[in-house]
This record gives C-alpha cells, structure tokens and sequence, in this order.
C-alpha cells in the first residue's frame, strides 16, 4: 500500500516550506500566485488528498495535541490534562494524538509531524509555547486552540483557569490567617499561568496596603522551563504562594531541613491541587484547577471549530476553587486532658 502523499514531499520538491505549501492548498495569501500554481499542480500530479477533511464522521477525526518538552518532563499537571483530553475526545468519537515539541523545533521553527504527515484535523496547544511556534501552527490552516495559557497581544481562541483569581484568592486566605510578610515562588516569566497568578498575588496584597518585597520572589524554574533548586532568603516572610503544587511541597521539604516548622514559622501554598497538595506533610493549602471541565471545554470547542460550527471566539476562564488544608492553617491548641 502506497503512502500517502505529504505536504512535505510536495515542498521538498518545490524546495519550498511547508507553511508556503499549506498556504497555498488553502488558498491564503503570503505565497506567490506563480509559486501557488506550482504547489497545486504538484500536488494533483503526486495525487495529494490534503488534511484530514473536516466533513468526516466524527470515528476519522484526529486531535492533535502539541505540549513543549519542558512542561510534559517536568510537570505532572500536565499529564492528568492530557490524559482527561484523550477521554474527552473518545466520548465524541475523536482520536487524540500527543506529539511532544523539542526546543530545537520551537528555536528553528520546525512543524510538528502531525501536521507535514497530514494525520490530524485540529491543533490543540498544550501548556506554553513560543509565539513564532503557534503562529507557524496557524499558518497550516488547521483549528487551532490554546488550553491553559495565552499570548497577550493578539486574539486568540484560548482555555484558561483563572491564574488571578486563583493567586488573589490564596494570598488573601493568608492574609486573613494574619501573615501579612508574603513571598511569592515562580518566575513570572516562564509562562502566562504563572504571571497571571503573580499577578493576582500583587492584587490582594496592594489591595491590603502592602507592598511586595523582591527578595521574597524567589525563581523555580530557568530558561528552558526545567525546575531549579530553590534557595531560601536570608530573612524569610510570614508565608509563600507558591506558582504550583510541585514547587510548594519541594519549599516545605526545604524548610523542613532548614530547621523551619510549617505552618508555625512559615505557611506555604500551593496551586493546582494536584498529587503534591496531598502527598505533602503537612498537607498543602492550594487553588483547585477544574481539570475536567478545561479539558472537557477544550475538545467540545475543537469539535465546533473542526466542523465549522463554532460560535464562540476568545477566551473562555474557568474558575477553580481554595482548598484549605494545614499547611496555611495555625494548628489548633490541643484540648487540656482529665489529668491538667
């Protein structure tokens, strides 16, 4: 049985990109009209059938689903939401298909295999990827989603928890618990979910009348998104909100070490109540991430934007919700026995 025939065998012969190629089989502009008569009589000639077909039954229809190797490799969240993904998408009849992205495609702009073997009618964005990757995505003319970050600057279809909230919402748990010196564990660069609830964390302490102090905002992760070894600061605060659970349990493990009790000397929370939230001693103070309607929303839109019927556009925010356990939490002194 003959392969069938790629966008990729059609560009290598032109000596074209793909991206050109994908422009010109569906007829968007940024290709020559010369060079987009080339591609399709190429590809009638090498009998090019194009993408998946959106008209298919719903048993022939592939989600791809493209996350970045330093989320998949590093954060376990990230593995529960791809595996409720491919539940989701069964439930409609849909296939989801994971290709993971090395930072060398990212870098050099190299399309997903998904895309140039022609296996896939939709993209979903998975975690946090470089803009020049998603627009190159786009550019194919696939559906296209992003789910659990966004790329300010330009309208994106795009599936959020509200990070600020979530970051608002803890910080004032621990400022009502009278901790009023609150650092923050993240950087805040490294992607849109941690600067979001960076971001909510500044807003319930300003809004308390308290400024937050830089050398309380300590880094977790370095360039490349992989987790660093945390150091504590010299004089420590009250409290830490921590950018997830992972990252929160990793700090009370240190501040253990360091001699430090949790939560008397100093609360932590966490984010995304995830295995780490409850595997952690003492348990962790966190912002529930409402894994399955995100994910649930995510493979109902793509469907709609497959077939041509979507009616929405833009971000939709999915609220999560506080999860108070011991670790933000004063212990309650302990009842006087018979004999006191």
């Amino acid at each position: 049985m003959e392969k069938p025939v790629r966008m990729a065998d059609i560009a290598e012969k032109l000596n074209l990109s793909v991206v050109s190629v994908s422009k010109a089989l569906s007829g968007k502009p940024g290709i020559s009209e010369k060079n987009r008569e080339k591609v399709i009589e190429l590809a009638r000639e090498m009998g090019y059938t194009g993408a998946r077909s959106p008209a298919r039954q719903n048993e022939d229809i592939h989600i791809g689903v493209l996350v970045a190797d330093r989320y998949f490799a590093e954060n376990a969240f990230y593995t529960q939401l791809y595996r409720s993904l491919v539940l989701d998408s069964r439930t409609l009849g849909m296939t989801c298909l994971l290709e993971i992205v090395p930072p060398e495609a990212e870098q050099f702009a190299d399309l997903p295999a998904l895309i140039t073997d022609n296996k896939v009618n939709g993209i979903l964005f998975l975690g946090s990827l470089e803009e020049s990757y998603v627009q190159l995505v786009e550019d194919s003319a696939l559906p296209c989603l992003l789910l659990d970050f966004h790329l300010p600057g330009k309208k994106r279809d795009c599936i959020l928890s509200d990070n600020t909230d979530g970051g608002f919402t803890l910080t004032t748990h621990l400022l009502e618990q009278g901790r009023t010196a609150i650092g923050f564990v993240g950087s805040i660069l490294s992607s849109s979910s941690i600067m979001d609830r960076y971001l909510g964390y500044q807003w319930a302490m300003r809004r308390a009348g308290l400024l937050p102090k830089e050398k309380w905002l300590l880094e977790d992760r370095d360039e490349n998104g992989k987790f660093l070894p945390l150091a504590l600061p010299q004089e420590l605060p009250q409290a830490f909100l921590c950018s997830c659970d992972e990252v929160a349990y990793n700090l009370v493990t240190l501040l253990q070490q360091s001699g430090r009790r949790v939560p008397e000397d100093v609360a932590v929370c966490g984010y995304d109540d995830y295995r780490f939230a409850s595997l952690c001693r003492p348990p962790l103070t966190t912002y529930q991430v409402d894994v399955a309607q995100m994910s649930k929303r995510a493979v109902e839109w793509l469907h709609q934007k497959i077939h041509g019927r979507a009616e929405i556009a833009g971000a939709q925010v999915l609220p999560g919700q506080l999860i108070v356990r011991e670790s933000s939490v004063f212990p309650t002194p302990a009842a006087p026995g018979c004999g006191d």
